[in-house]
């Protein structure tokens, strides 16, 4: 990130997980700065990482031109009005990972003129496997949406959406489709153990199954159905359970699911205005 410097509003787990991505890198943990209230949590990020750390947010982000606003949803507000002075007098690229705040929003807490990109990390990005959705409004340049990417890759692959409205839908795939991979695998396994199989054999048959069969969807380059029907033998164990599925209407209930999430991060949107 060339000799940009990264403030960090926020130090919890999404925000040492960027963190760490980027000192991967390359970039010298000297450029990075966390603004943490927490005094233990401060002492960790410096001991772990060699990061420069502040209990003040608005010392931290004197430091850096490239803000990311890594706190909780309602706290953002308050933190963005503390903040607002040097938004206008510093002029950064203002990145966001809090769920369900509006560009717009952030705009405005901010004094009117930020430069914003609201981004919807997932929880894998805990562990660098993560993908974000990212979203610029028409004050960013190029070259910062390039330090956005760079910041969000960090944890794993990024996607750029022109229309925020889409935003709550990246919200309700990726953001919540950890849980949904989670659900399964909790009734997976208890179907398993239903049929006699003993409880840590379940696991590990779930597991590596969820895991072997997220890296041929990556890596095969393969649509998901060409990759169900290579695996559906006619009249066979898996055609079977595929129709069980499908005549509870799977495909709806996952239609269902995600529209019903989309539509709680369009309210959260609304009762945070």
């Amino acid at each position: 990130m060339s000799s940009d410097s990264i403030t960090f509003i926020g130090g919890g787990n999404m925000a040492r997980s960027l963190v760490a991505g980027l000192i991967r890198q390359g970039v010298a943990p000297g450029q990075i700065h966390v603004a943490e209230p927490v005094a233990e949590l401060r002492s960790q990020l410096t001991a772990e990482f060699g990061v420069k750390t502040y209990a003040s947010a608005i010392e931290a982000a004197a430091q850096g031109t490239v803000w990311v606003l890594a706190v909780k949803p309602q706290v953002l507000r308050d933190v963005c009005a503390a903040l607002a002075d040097g938004a206008r007098t510093k002029a950064p690229l203002v990145v966001s990972i809090a769920a369900g705040i509006t560009s717009a929003q952030l705009v405005r807490w901010l004094g009117g003129q930020a430069a914003v990109v609201r981004a919807m990390p997932n929880t894998p990005a805990l562990l660098g496997a993560g993908v974000t959705g990212l979203f610029a409004t028409a004050a960013v340049s190029d070259a910062q949406r390039a330090q956005a990417d760079q910041v969000l890759s960090s944890a794993g692959r990024t996607v750029w959406i022109d229309d925020e409205t889409r935003m709550d839908a990246v919200t309700a795939v990726s953001g919540s489709g950890p849980a949904y991979v989670f659900l399964l695998a909790e009734a997976m396994e208890a179907a398993g153990i239903a049929q006699g199989l003993p409880a840590d054999a379940a696991r590990t048959l779930v597991v590596q199954t969820l895991l072997g069969a997220s890296r041929m969807l990556d890596e095969s380059g393969e649509a998901p159905a060409e990759l169900r029907r290579r695996v559906t033998s006619p009249n066979g164990t898996t055609q079977a359970a595929i129709e069980s599925f499908q005549g509870e209407d799977f495909e709806a209930i996952v239609g269902r699911a995600i529209d019903a999430a989309t539509r709680r991060g369009k309210a959260l949107s609304a009762a945070n205005d």
